[in-house]
């Protein structure tokens, strides 16, 4: 497998710094490591990304999360791997990712489960990841980055 091209944000330097900038502050709100990485894998599954999906396995793999939590986060819903909190940011990223697929993007029910779990700041930090995990997805399933490839 080749690539269409390199990614945009290596062609338009401009544009790595700010996008390395809204991961760096989607990571500063404490919030662990693993359940970013979860909804990074998550949402590059529903978009068909290749490239994060295998940059999400890897990294969980590399934080020492169980092949359980990596290989079931397609199916959280039917598993028992995942604590209440995690299952809740796994439903906020999924509805942010899936904007289109109901009249009510983000339904109540999904919104307030995730606020029993984390305050407004671990809120913002799911949905920056989420926001920018999809912006990854749109820079590489279109070019076709090869999984792998960094």
């Amino acid at each position: 497998m080749e690539a269409r091209m390199k990614n945009p944000a290596t062609i338009i330097p401009a544009a790595l710094k700010p996008i390395q900038e809204l991961m760096k502050a989607a990571h500063s709100q404490g919030l662990p490591q693993e359940l970013m990485e979860m909804i990074h894998l998550r949402v590059s599954q529903i978009n068909g990304c290749s490239f994060c999906v295998d940059a999400g396995l890897k990294g969980l793999r590399k934080l020492g999360a169980s092949d359980e939590r990596i290989g079931l986060v397609a199916a959280w819903r039917e598993t028992p791997y995942y604590t209440d909190a995690e299952r809740a940011a796994l439903a906020l990223a999924e509805a942010a990712t899936r904007l289109a697929d109901r009249t009510d993007a983000v339904p109540d029910d999904v919104w307030n489960d995730a606020a029993d779990h984390f305050d407004e700041r671990q809120l913002a930090s799911i949905l920056l990841m989420t926001a920018v995990t999809n912006l990854f997805n749109r820079l590489n399933a279109p070019i076709r980055q090869v999984a792998g490839a960094w």
